[in-house]
């Protein structure tokens, strides 16, 4: 198979793990996922966070907190902002409050939510962070998430996303081919591209970088609300 080709063949790939068992799916993962995001994900993690450029006072929420590995960042660096993270799995919010416990005098809420129905007002959101949670998600579904987050941000207001990408060499595309075979050995987590599909909805996108650590293949994005 070309390049080319294997190019096109992670274009078509689509989730395969049903949304309704994702919950389970990281509830079981809650007590190894750190290994995992410290072994693949910590550089375009920290980059984000270095790229959402928080200032003490924002308002901040995070979709898909997972154990709280860039929330605890988040809330470090805006002590007295507002701060809310969700996340569909009980058991990596546990894992988050463990976490924040290090931050008692900060100001934060953790609460189980779904980035289909965000439980904040319109225009309220400074930035929102989203960490490897569209690579989760079916591409039928995408733009009713980036609907719900046009809705909450305010004009101007930042997006950060961190997802898995699609590999651009032969070793880091072993990723996708453990996906082939057995979709929730990788978490449910397929390579996705959403540059094309934020300026379709009207965002302009500030900064896209590629960043790979243990041959894993991340994607780090920062695009601007624009005024409508």
């Amino acid at each position: 198979m070309s390049q080319g080709s294997a190019r096109d063949g992670a274009r078509d790939l689509d989730a395969m793990v049903p949304q309704e068992e994702i919950p389970r799916v990281y509830d079981r993962l809650a007590g190894v996922y750190d290994i995992w995001a410290r072994l693949t994900e910590s550089r375009a993690r920290d980059r984000a966070i270095e790229l959402a450029a928080i200032v003490d006072g924002q308002s901040i929420l995070e979709v898909a907190v997972g154990t709280g590995l860039a929330f605890h960042e988040i809330v470090r660096r805006n002590p007295h902002g507002q701060n809310l993270g969700i996340d569909l799995s009980a058991g990596m919010l546990a894992k988050a409050r463990s976490r924040m416990s290090t931050l008692p005098a900060a100001s934060y809420r953790l609460e189980v939510g779904t980035a289909f129905d965000l439980p904040v007002q319109p225009g309220s959101i400074d930035i929102l962070v989203n960490n490897y949670m569209f690579d989760l998600i079916p591409h039928a579904d995408m733009d009713r998430i980036l609907d719900e987050f046009t809705r909450v941000l305010k004009v101007g207001g930042r997006l950060v996303l961190v997802n898995m990408a699609r590999g651009r060499s032969l070793a880091s595309r072993i990723y996708e081919g453990i996906y082939r075979l057995s979709p929730r050995a990788m978490g449910g987590c397929r390579g996705v591209d959403m540059v094309d599909r934020l300026r379709r909805h009207r965002f302009t996108v500030d900064a896209r970088e590629y960043h790979q650590q243990f041959l894993f293949p991340s994607e780090v994005v920062v695009a601007r609300k624009d005024a409508r």
